[in-house]
């Protein structure tokens, strides 16, 4: 004998229902978000107020000196008890190699110096001083002045870009020829714009040795 089949019966659940469901889902999320936000909001605003720890500044990562790199025409260098205001800056390009050199004197009278900066990976920093009293020209591997052997160490030519006074054009082209002793002390040569070589001594100093005051 063959039993009649089962039927299953299903209820439905009420459309109304599932979207009751839905919307109250959605608002328990907004309601979140909403409360997590003014949370972050109210913690940012209360670090905001909170005065800054008190620093140790000669600490070994506080750099007190300022950052060289961002030296500009109108900065106050300070080198112990004397002290130059930058006058002008080159900023030179070679092959994607950038440096700069800064013009500073004590006065309009003074002696110029400059203090070139280069990043070759670390902070590489010279101060130097025009040599006028020298008229020489880079066509020896060595060069004795005062006593001191300068040896050959590169040379190349680059772009420039001036700011401030320099006493050359916004823009051009410049020779080097870079000379270096024994124990250290340097010896450069530049040519701006195809003119006459201009003669420069220089030393490396640390970047912590002297102070930076910015002008702006």
């Amino acid at each position: 004998m063959t039993r009649p089949a089962t039927e299953t019966k299903q209820t439905a659940v009420p459309t109304e229902l599932l979207i009751a469901v839905l919307v109250f889902i959605i608002v328990v999320l907004v309601t979140v978000l909403v409360i997590r936000s003014r949370a972050n909001k109210a913690r940012k605003q209360e670090q905001a107020q909170q005065p800054a720890a008190p620093r140790d500044p000669f600490a070994a990562d506080q750099n007190t000196g300022g950052d060289p790199e961002a030296i500009k025409a109108g900065d106050l260098l300070e080198f112990g008890n004397e002290k130059f205001f930058v006058r002008g800056t080159l900023r030179i390009s070679e092959g994607g190699y950038d440096w700069a050199e800064h013009f500073f004197q004590a006065d309009a009278s003074a002696t110029r110096m400059w203090l070139s900066v280069e990043r070759d990976p670390d902070v590489q920093i010279a101060r130097w001083r025009d040599r006028p009293d020298l008229d020489i020209e880079p066509k020896a591997r060595t060069i004795t002045i005062d006593g001191t052997d300068y040896d050959l160490v590169e040379h190349g030519t680059a772009s420039y870009r001036s700011e401030g006074t320099t006493g050359l054009n916004e823009k051009g082209g410049v020779d080097y020829v870079d000379y270096e002793s024994g124990d250290g002390r340097l010896l450069a040569f530049e040519r701006f714009d195809h003119g006459r070589w201009e003669v420069s001594t220089g030393e490396t100093i640390p970047t912590g040795s002297f102070t930076i005051y910015s002008g702006s």
